[in-house]
């Protein structure tokens, strides 16, 4: 094989490998079955695929599973994804167990498991994901509880979504022990307006997060009315006559 000389004579190897590593990035012959391979990208989405795809390159940093049927993540394939950044797999049929599913891919920066059928959150399911910056979980009606250390190790998370779920109560603790959360999407929850989420009220409003939307309440603790949706703005809502602040007062 001829090498490319410089103007000297002399062979130029870092010329030489760069060339030789874009030809390997953009060939990707061992892309899975059904989905598009290009560059460290693998993209399956809207394939109808019933399980995780073989074959994924192991060197990939972006997978997208988006809109399929896959109701299982395997944990052992996806920690031979160990280089694996960004992984999407929205609209799927995910759900119950998903503690130690991500333990290999510890590089993950942004997952996005929403619209799917996600029953829990525990201190199992994301710990091992100490370098998480984006996570999406709304759109699963079926998630009713988020253990209160759920996401202790996750600390550079920025951007948590859990609106559109069956949460009633989140402790103000795990949400508020996140020193870089910038985005907190609670909307469109069913909360129990009583003296216990007072607390994470209050927190709200004095913290510099942004909160799209307004809060969904079942009830009210001191009329027992329904409150169906309240759209006031986060400044108001210590003071609102549809908060527990009297009520929860000694």
């Amino acid at each position: 094989m001829s090498q490319t000389m410089s103007p000297l004579g002399r062979p130029q190897p870092l010329s030489l490998m760069f060339l030789l590593g874009m030809g390997m990035a953009s060939e990707r012959s061992n892309c899975p079955s059904r989905c598009s391979c290009q560059y460290l990208e693998v993209n399956c989405t809207g394939q109808q695929l019933q399980e995780f795809p073989a074959d994924i390159p192991l060197d990939t940093r972006q997978l997208i599973l988006a809109a399929n049927n896959v109701s299982y993540l395997p944990a052992v394939e996806l920690s031979f994804l160990a280089d694996l950044v960004y992984l999407d797999c929205s609209k799927n049929l995910l759900g119950d167990d998903l503690d130690f599913t991500f333990i290999g891919v510890a590089k993950l920066v942004y997952l996005d498991l929403s619209f799917n059928n996600l029953t829990q959150v525990t201190f199992s399911t994301f710990s091992h994901l100490l370098s998480l910056v984006v996570l999406k979980i709304s759109d699963n009606p079926n998630l009713v509880a988020i253990e209160k250390d759920a996401f202790a190790n996750n600390t550079w998370l920025r951007h948590l979504d859990v609106s559109r779920t069956g949460l009633t109560f989140l402790d103000t603790s795990t949400v508020r022990d996140l020193p870089n959360l910038r985005f907190l999407g609670l909307s469109d929850n069913l909360w129990h307006c009583n003296c216990s989420f007072l607390d994470f009220i209050t927190w709200m409003t004095e913290s510099n997060i942004h909160f799209p939307a307004g809060l969904l309440f079942t009830k009210a603790l001191d009329t027992g009315w329904r409150v169906l949706l309240l759209l006031l703005p986060l400044q108001m809502l210590t003071t609102s006559p549809a908060t527990p602040q009297k009520a929860c007062k000694p």
